[in-house]
């Protein structure tokens, strides 16, 4: 609703414990026939005061100063009127005086409003999220808390002050000083890009701090064994039991493309017969919540059946005996060594080679390896294609049979 009148003038005003000729400059806003007054915190005289204009008379540096000053007053009266017009709220002298005073609402503070987000999230783990995301964003959080003290020695600043040095200087934070690779930096800028936009969705925010900044991933080359790498583990005896378990059930996935949290959540009721007689995987993946419908190998189907009587999986709730992430990783490290792999062997680097060399240089179709992978869209797949020689060769030596 817009004001029928609005004026602003300063003045003098004499305080009740000042008696000599100097008196403070008050601000007077009045907004349909109101009127607040706003002190300066000012002296000045009584005698070098044009009331007319409300300003300082005279060229004095000490006039000019003060006038400045008072223009300053003036320009943030006029735009915190733009603010509420903006905000589509009442104008008056009343809510004028408040926002200049900072009186009225609580400001928002960045790593409140993250620590709320977060706090929402934990209460949806199990529901819509897994826990892995949750600790991503604790992680984030924390990186954010660390930034912020470490630029601008603040436990917390207001959502206004977010710009675009505050996203270029966070960037390079994370690169530097926490030394993250440029794929990991764009990750948790993505996780504080959320909670800015949920600033911005809620009005509390008038800009996108985001807005020319780049936040392109970059490909990298994955890691997969050959099939010679492969049967050397197939064929490998190991004298110690844990290793000869974490080798196991890393074929397991190299053979399934289920990624670590799957393969440890699998049970028994979540295989069963499919279309074509066989046995299949029937579930979601944990990460994107995608369903995944896998038509077991033989290997795989080996490797079930060795452990069904395992302490572990006699209950069904497990098909395979899994160690935390950490450990298996931790073994599998030993068991390069062991196998002369001379490749940094982690869990994950399985569901690589399930999508290269198991599935796509064996003339599998991208499409239905995208499918099984638990995939949202065929560009996350091609990425193994791309990088997959044994493909290219494959594909050529069809194209030299028909020309023959």
């Amino acid at each position: 609703m817009l004001e029928k009148s609005f004026g602003l003038h300063f003045f003098l005003k004499q305080s009740k414990k000042e008696t000599g000729s100097a008196r403070y400059v008050y601000l007077r806003i009045t907004v349909d026939g109101q009127s607040k007054e706003l002190s300066t915190k000012r002296l000045w005289a009584v005698s070098r005061w044009n009331t007319s204009f409300g300003r300082a008379e005279g060229t004095k540096e000490d006039a000019r100063e003060l006038n400045a000053y008072l223009d300053t007053i003036h320009h943030k009266v006029l735009q915190a009127k733009k603010q509420l017009l903006e905000s589509d709220k009442e104008i008056s002298a009343e809510s004028l005086k408040n926002i200049i005073l900072g009186i009225g609402e609580k400001r928002k503070m960045i790593l409140e409003i993250f620590q709320e987000h977060n706090d929402n999230l934990e209460s949806l783990v199990g529901k819509d999220f897994a826990e892995g995301t949750l600790l991503r964003y604790k992680t984030s959080l924390d990186h954010t808390r660390s930034f912020i003290n470490w630029k601008y020695k603040k436990k917390d600043m207001d959502i206004k002050q977010l710009d675009y040095e505050f996203i270029s200087s966070y960037a390079f934070w994370l690169k530097s000083i926490r030394n993250c690779n440029h794929n990991t930096t764009v990750k948790y800028l993505n996780n504080f890009k959320k909670v800015v936009l949920i600033c911005i969705n809620n009005g509390w925010l008038d800009r996108n701090p985001f807005i020319r900044f780049k936040m392109a991933t970059k490909v990298n080359n994955r890691v997969f064994l050959t099939w010679h790498e492969i049967e050397n583990l197939i064929e490998k005896k190991f004298s110690i039991q844990r290793l000869s378990q974490v080798r196991d059930i890393f074929l397991f996935s190299c053979f399934t493309g289920l990624a670590y949290i799957d393969v440890k959540n699998l049970k028994r009721n979540q295989i069963s017969t499919g279309i074509d007689g066989e046995k299949w995987i029937y579930t979601h993946r944990q990460k994107t919540d995608s369903p995944t419908r896998l038509p077991l190998l033989p290997k795989a189907l080996e490797l079930i059946e060795k452990y069904k009587n395992h302490p572990q999986c006699q209950d069904g709730a497990h098909v395979l005996p899994v160690l935390s992430n950490q450990k298996m990783n931790s073994y599998l490290k030993e068991i390069a060594d062991v196998c002369e792999i001379n490749k940094p062997l982690t869990f994950h680097i399985a569901r690589h080679t399930f999508a290269t060399t198991i599935t796509l240089a064996n003339g599998v179709p991208i499409e239905t390896v995208s499918k099984m992978l638990g995939h949202k869209s065929l560009k996350q797949t091609q990425h193994y294609a791309k990088i997959l020689d044994t493909k290219i060769s494959f594909d050529m030596k069809a194209l030299r049979d028909k020309l023959k």
